[in-house]
């Protein structure tokens, strides 16, 4: 017997995951089992039986203490897995029923008492064998019994049959007890872990149906032996006897059924006659029968001979049919192709000799579109490779190659010299260029762009025909355009610093001292005036070149349903190849080259005006540039980016220039130093900066920055380190002084307060070495002493022998301190004058020397630690505190 489904460990590990995706965690699995699903009438008209999967589930709500039992049923996915596609409950089964059209008793149905609709036929569930059908119902009745205490009606199944099968098939407790124990004592550890839960499951699951299928035969048969019963009190109750009267009863049962047996002997020899008249006339009807059988087999053989007439004649009937359909089909076919092969001879004209004026433009556009639908018809892959070969088509085909070529060239040559005609006329115009003096206004291509799109529909008639076509015609219309922007841009630029009054002292700018008092936001204007005039126009006719010559997919915000970019069949064309997009550019480059150089001189010019004003060119620029999105605009924002480069080209040399400016006081500078004076100009410089900053342009700067401080500080070091004895007082002097002026900036700064904050730790690093100095100076004996037992000490682990050293003995230590405190005051005093008479300005003395007193006592109270450690004694020695009150004497 070949091995149940229901057995299979991986189907129903499968529909545990199933249930669990889609909501049943807590179900478990008391039996699953393939099945297929069908309904009756639709397998009578062909659909095939579904594969599915009843599982048998149960569940126990944790909050009632209640099992819940459940039928799901699961169908393959297309991942061949399952997924859950019904559930039933089983407390609302009320009938198991076998069908009865399927000899093989495999089939049944579910009927449910809740279902919406009881006009739909239940769907059928056909098994692979009784067996499975057996199995599948023991466990729903037995769940039924156990859980629900009740039974669905059981229809077309033999209960005694279904009871013997159980009692056959069900296995016992202690062969699965035995096999679990055997199996258990040949694995290891590890491996009995693995297999436990699998050898559980079967375990339990065949305990439930062996003791539910006992208890269900009893009551399958407990309900046939009561039914019997009624049967015979019935039967006991058409007599009247007692209970003791049972021979009584059986001897009137015999005497009833002999007197049955005789009537019935009786009535069949009364009705012989009657059987024999029947039998005759059976025996003639069988004569008769047997004459209207040959007369029939005579009939059938006359309509088998009239069946072969009649499909032969069908047959010839259906061929003069398909002839005649295949010859109606061929004059279609012909008279299409004849319509092909004939030439308009009012296209032809228009093609050959026609003119090219705006009124006749309508005209010339239909001859185009009827040319391109007449070589699209004979192109090979749309037409039939039969009519291909045909001498007529081939001519034909010619003939229109030859139409399209002469069209080509003579729309060719008149758009060629119908641009350079514009362009000519609006250069010739003097009216035309007489705007620009005194008022700037935007020059306006509306009528030439009016013009050409007259010719709009003919381009891309032509860009069908000829795509090579397009290449002269995009050169002449650039070479023409291209000499109208860039006398138009010289005229405006020309006129735009003819008219903007600029400041006579530009050399105040680079020096940095009065350039606060000039003005110059004229200059900023003007080449703002330029960007909003030109750049919005030369987006504007690289978008309408772009459409005008039919380049496919650029994108635009020309909306014009002239310039709308189609195919041959009309449909619009949204493909964006990167090879359209390089021609674009290449095209672009010959329409608008040149045209950057007023561009430049307004730079130039600003940069002679006010070096600074690049800042804000600068920005503006940036400002532009990042506005210019489309693939039309690409050599726009090229020469916007160039125009950066520019400008950021000339703020360098500005900078350049300033830091040769400031290297050259290193070689021109005389003593006394004082303040350098290119302090005050950076920060000139860096007021104005600030108030032309926008938008991008701050990198720039803070990079001009960076360059500035370093050179500056870089030549103050040089100059600084040219004279070694007032080295400390120039910087302190320089550095004071730049933060004094850098203040109020590098508050509001971040990248100045970077500058600010090195400024001031070279001031305190030159202030230290000043105060270090006087101090050492004042006091070499004292702070000498204390060098040189630091240096004995990098030498000798044991410190108690350095008082026994030449020069640092005791008594020496006594001499020195006997010196230097017997004219303490006297020396205190002089550091105090030194430090004021170094000093050119006594703004910073109080400061410097708060700093002195500081370092002068940070020494000190080494050399009295020192002192302490080493020679052990204290009474010679003034206390730090002492001295600190002695120090803050001196105001």
């Amino acid at each position: 017997m070949a091995r149940s489904s229901a057995e299979d460990v991986e189907l129903r590990r499968a529909c545990a995951a199933a249930i669990a995706g889609s909501g049943g965690k807590d179900e478990q699995i008391a039996l699953s089992i393939r099945v297929a699903k069908g309904r009756g009438i639709f397998e009578k008209l062909g659909r095939l039986a579904e594969p599915r999967v009843l599982a048998i589930t149960t569940k126990r709500s944790a909050r009632s203490q209640k099992t819940k039992t459940f039928i799901r049923v699961l169908k393959y996915s297309s991942g061949a897995g399952l997924e859950s596609t019904k559930l039933y409950k089983l407390k609302h089964l009320a009938k198991l029923e076998v069908v009865s059209n399927d000899p093989s008793g495999c089939t049944f149905i579910m009927g449910f008492d809740n279902l919406r609709s009881q006009s739909v036929a239940p769907p059928q569930w056909t098994m692979r064998n009784i067996d499975d059908r057996n199995r599948l119902l023991f466990c729903i009745l037995n769940l039924c019994k156990e859980i629900l205490a009740k039974l669905p009606k059981v229809v077309g199944i033999d209960i005694v049959e279904l009871a013997l099968w159980a009692k056959d098939n069900t296995p016992s407790i202690t062969t699965t007890t035995q096999a679990t124990t055997n199996k258990s004592t040949n694995n290891t550890e590890e491996e009995r872990n693995e297999n436990n839960g699998d050898e559980i499951a079967e375990y339990y699951t065949e305990r439930e149906i062996k003791v539910g299928s006992v208890s269900v035969e009893k009551d399958l048969l407990n309900s046939q032996d009561e039914e019997k019963e009624e049967d015979l009190e019935a039967l006991l109750g058409t007599y009247l006897m007692g209970i003791g009267e049972a021979d009584a009863f059986s001897e009137r049962m015999k005497q009833e059924l002999i007197a049955l047996e005789a009537a019935n002997v009786y009535s069949i020899l009364e009705t012989e006659p009657l059987i024999d008249e029947v039998l005759q006339g059976l025996d003639a009807a069988t004569y008769c029968v047997d004459d209207i059988d040959e007369w029939l087999q005579i009939f059938n053989v006359k309509l088998r001979h009239m069946r072969e007439d009649i499909a032969s004649i069908e047959s010839r009937n259906n061929s003069l049919e398909q002839v005649s359909d295949n010859c109606k089909v061929l004059i279609d076919e012909l008279d299409i192709l004849l319509t092909h092969l004939r030439i308009p001879p009012e296209f032809s004209a228009s093609l050959t000799n026609g003119s090219f004026e705006e009124k006749r433009m309508l005209k010339n556009v239909e001859a185009c579109e009827w040319l391109s639908n007449a070589l699209r018809n004979f192109d090979n892959s749309n037409l039939d490779p039969i009519y291909a070969n045909l001498r007529a088509v081939r001519e034909r085909r010619e003939e229109l190659e030859k139409l399209k070529i002469i069209f080509v060239k003579r729309a060719t040559d008149f758009l060629r010299n119908y641009f350079a005609t514009l362009a000519d006329f609006m250069l010739t115009d003097k009216t035309y260029f007489t705007q620009f003096r005194g008022q700037l206004k935007r020059p306006d291509h509306a009528d030439l762009r009016f013009k050409c799109r007259t010719y709009a529909r003919l381009l891309q008639h032509l860009k069908s025909l000829d795509k090579n076509s397009l290449a002269p015609l995009r050169k002449a219309y650039c070479h023409s355009l291209n000499l109208l922007l860039r006398r138009e841009a010289r005229e405006f630029s020309n006129e735009l610093r003819t008219s903007t009054k600029t400041p006579k002292n530009t050399q105040a700018f680079m020096d940095g001292a009065s350039g606060n008092s000039l003005d110059t936001s004229m200059v900023s204007e003007a080449y703002s005036n330029m960007l909003r005039i030109f750049i919005p126009l030369l987006v504007d006719e690289s978008s309408f070149f772009a459409h005008f010559m039919s380049f496919d997919g650029i994108d635009s915000k020309d909306d014009d349903d002239d310039l709308e970019l189609m195919d041959i069949e009309g449909n619009d064309v949204k493909s964006n190849s990167a090879t359209e997009i390089d021609a674009l550019n290449e095209a672009l480059k010959d329409l608008l080259d040149g045209i950057q150089e007023d561009f430049y001189a307004i730079v130039d010019w600003a940069y002679r005006t006010d070096p600074l004003r690049c800042i804000s060119m600068y920005g503006l620029t940036e400002r532009y540039l990042s506005g210019q999105k489309a693939d039309s605009s690409g050599f726009v924002r090229k020469l916007l980016d160039d125009l950066s480069s520019n400008i950021s080209a000339h703020f360098n040399k500005f900078i350049d220039d300033a830091c040769i400016k400031y290297e050259r006081y290193e070689r021109n500078i005389r003593p006394p130093v004082g303040v350098l004076p290119y302090m005050a100009t950076f920060v000139n410089h860096a007021a104005r900066m600030e108030q032309y900053i926008q938008g991008q342009s701050r990198d720039m700067v803070d990079k001009g920055y960076a360059k500035l401080v370093a050179a500056m500080f870089a030549t103050l070091e040089n100059i600084a380190d040219s004279d070694s004895k007032s080295a400390d007082i120039v910087r302190i002097e320089n550095y004071a002084a730049f933060q004094n002026s850098l203040y109020e900036l590098a508050n509001a700064v971040p990248s100045l307060a970077k500058f600010y904050h090195l400024a001031s730790e070279s001031y305190e690093q030159a202030c230290t070495n000043l105060t270090s100095s006087i101090i050492n100076l004042q006091f070499e004996r004292l702070f000498g002493f204390h060098m040189r037992v630091q240096e004995e000490m990098l030498y000798t682990k044991n410190a108690e022998e350095i008082p026994f050293r030449q020069g640092l003995s005791k008594s020496d230590l006594r001499k020195i301190l006997k010196y230097t405190f017997s004219s303490l005051d006297k020396s205190i005093n002089g550091m105090y004058k030194r430090l004021q008479k170094s000093l050119p300005t006594q703004e910073l003395f109080p400061s410097i020397w708060e700093k002195c007193k500081r370092e002068f006592l940070v020494k000190y109270e080494a050399f009295v630690d020192m002192v302490t450690k080493i020679y052990g004694t204290k009474e010679s020695l003034t206390p730090v505190s002492d001295m600190k009150e002695f120090l803050d004497s001196f105001t």
